[in-house]
């Protein structure tokens, strides 16, 4: 009944967003470029009457197309489609599965329905639907967490290796937004880009620029974030931040982040203002917000960080990098800011090795907002999130607690890929009152790692962040939290952060070991900071709260079936859902 539950949360949930946008949830309202060439597209749509979902799927060839569900961006165990037109106007579609790097292999239940498949001059568009949950060993559920989405194509109908026709991108299929795009005549671009930089042959590198905004004849707002990376530099560009600076900040400048005299202005450049990382692509605001630009409240100048991973050393690479901000002059009802939370970066949070799923806490306690703004505690709308860690994440979740209790998530990837951080949209407003708590939970796994990993910024450091989307923007910059220095000392029998890191390094850790040493951590007290964007900043203490798992969504089948028959969903809860859902379209007449 857990599953009947979760689908009927992410039903209504739907419905409700279709009222909002005034959409019938029959149509595909919702599309995605999976290649940042705009080789392959999709479109797609959910009906919350039959259980289904909808995709249209786009690709400049004139062979077959693959598209597919995948555990982990790699084609193993991948619930996969793959169709095509043949020279001679006759079709092909087949459900398939994958198995290791072979072809992959005809599902015996094909459960996914083809509705439309056509070819010309531009390409090849497959349309097609399945149940979210086709109770098939051979195929994916579709949840509403972030699904990894897998595409291959050909030159011709010989269905063979890819090669390089292929990718992978990060999508919450569920929980996503639609793009409102202004009229041509009202747009422009304001470009926060590194101008032919000399990236150093170490490997990881910050590389800051503080960039002057034009001179804009009013308020605009930016309702789309482009990332540019310079051809051939993929490899080394790992994420981009664009941070508000404040007044006190007067000059452009140039240089290392957090090293040298420049650091220094740099770091006062707090409030991040938008965020892109590995594997992303565009980021477009909801239709009624958009980041104000032009006015006296916000920034004159903004600091680009640049976070640089040449793992292979490489010398004389050159980058020209960035991100493009699409302003219009059609003003939205809303300005939209963004809050860091999540664990202070800092090498005193200790991750000991050989563990497979060592989980760390960033706390943000709401409550003190008000001890740095005036009025009344801000109700934050959060519509998106981006989650990150590093190379030994392996799970981002982001939990809302109101009055003690955890009444649901901002944020979940439970199958974090480095390679793969996309901002993730919630499907529909949360809000974040006076008082509530945020708690980040990340998962890392360490098995491969023979000493201690260290909070920090290099790639095989490790990080714990969520950054928020909402509207209406506030002066919050961050809001972080540590094990209490003293108290962590006392409980771990260690003084600093030094002899921690002897510990771990000379201890043997089994799965017992480092069970014990994540309670005890998890235990103490929380030192919280929260930061404005002028540095004015509050600290206080508070504890962990327990976290409820992610709803379960397996599939449950009828106990009774003849041989041979397919597997089928329990269909009572079902159907009770569907049918609350008719009396609530019936009363509310949104549909």
């Amino acid at each position: 009944m857990m599953f009947v539950s979760g689908l009927c949360s992410a039903l209504l949930l739907y419905t409700g967003l279709a009222s909002v946008l005034g959409q019938d949830l029959g149509d595909m309202p919702f599309n995605e470029s999976l290649d940042l060439a705009g080789t392959v597209s999709l479109r797609w749509g959910f009906d919350s009457k039959q259980e289904t979902i909808t995709f249209q799927l786009a690709c400049k060839t004139s062979g077959w197309v693959g598209f597919g569900l995948s555990p982990s961006g790699e084609m193993d165990g991948s619930d996969i489609v793959i169709g095509g037109v043949n020279p001679n106007g006759t079709t092909y579609f087949t459900d398939r599965h994958a198995v290791g790097d072979q072809l992959p292999l005809v599902d015996g239940s094909q459960d996914y329905t083809l509705l439309s498949l056509k070819e010309d001059a531009t390409g090849t568009t497959m349309k097609f639907s399945r149940k979210v949950q086709t109770c098939d060993k051979d195929d994916m559920e579709i949840s509403t967490s972030a699904m990894k989405l897998i595409y291959a194509y050909g030159a011709d109908d010989s269905i063979a290796y890819h090669n390089n026709a292929r990718g992978t991108k990060s999508v919450n299929l569920l929980q996503s937004t639609q793009r409102s795009t202004p009229s041509q005549d009202t747009v422009g671009q304001l470009e926060m880009m590194v101008n032919s930089f000399a990236v150093p042959e170490r490997e990881t590198y910050y590389h800051c620029r503080i960039i002057k905004s034009p001179n804009f004849p009013g308020k605009r707002h930016v309702y789309r974030i482009e990332p540019k990376i310079q051809s051939g530099n993929v490899d080394l560009v790992h994420h981009m931040l664009v941070y508000a600076c404040p007044a006190s900040v007067s000059v452009e400048l140039e240089g290392e982040c957090y090293s040298g005299q420049s650091m220094y202005v740099f770091s006062s450049c707090q409030q991040v203002v938008i965020g892109w990382a590995v594997g992303g692509q565009d980021i477009w605001m909801p239709p009624n917000a958009g980041i104000s630009i032009g006015t006296s409240d916000d920034p004159v100048f903004y600091r680009l960080e640049m976070h640089y991973s040449n793992s292979k050393l490489s010398k004389g690479r050159v980058d020209s990098s960035g991100l493009v901000f699409h302003y219009t002059s059609e003003l939205r009802a809303n300005d939209v800011g963004m809050l860091e939370m999540g664990l202070i970066v800092d090498p005193s949070y200790v991750i000991p090795p050989n563990a497979k799923d060592f989980k760390t806490y960033g706390l943000c306690n709401t409550s003190t907002f008000s001890q740095v703004l005036s009025g009344d505690p801000p109700v934050l709308n959060v519509f998106a999130s981006l989650l990150h860690t590093h190379l030994a994440g392996r799970g981002v979740r982001v939990g809302h607690y109101r009055n003690g209790e955890q009444i649901g998530f901002l944020g979940k990837n439970e199958h974090y890929d480095f390679n793969l951080q996309e901002t993730m949209f919630l499907g529909s407003l949360v809000q974040v009152k006076g008082g509530d708590e945020i708690l980040v939970e990340c998962t890392y796994n360490t098995e491969s790692r023979k000493t201690a990993t260290q909070g920090g910024l290099g790639t095989t450091n490790e990080m714990c962040l969520a950054f928020l989307l909402y509207y209406p923007r506030t002066k919050l910059a961050s809001c972080w939290s540590l094990p209490e220095p003293t108290a962590m000392s006392a409980a771990l029998g260690v003084k600093g952060t030094s002899e921690l890191v002897a510990l771990m390094n000379s201890s043997v850790w089994n799965d017992t070991a480092v069970g014990r040493f994540e309670r005890t951590v998890r235990s103490l007290p929380q030192l919280m900071a929260v930061s404005l964007s002028n540095g004015t900043r509050t600290v206080g203490l508070g504890f962990i709260r327990e976290f409820k798992s992610s709803p379960a969504t397996a599939c449950t089948t009828l106990p009774l079936r003849g041989a041979g028959e397919s597997c089928a969903p329990v269909t009572a809860g079902l159907g009770l859902c569907i049918a609350l859902l008719t009396s609530l379209i019936s009363l509310t007449g949104t549909l």
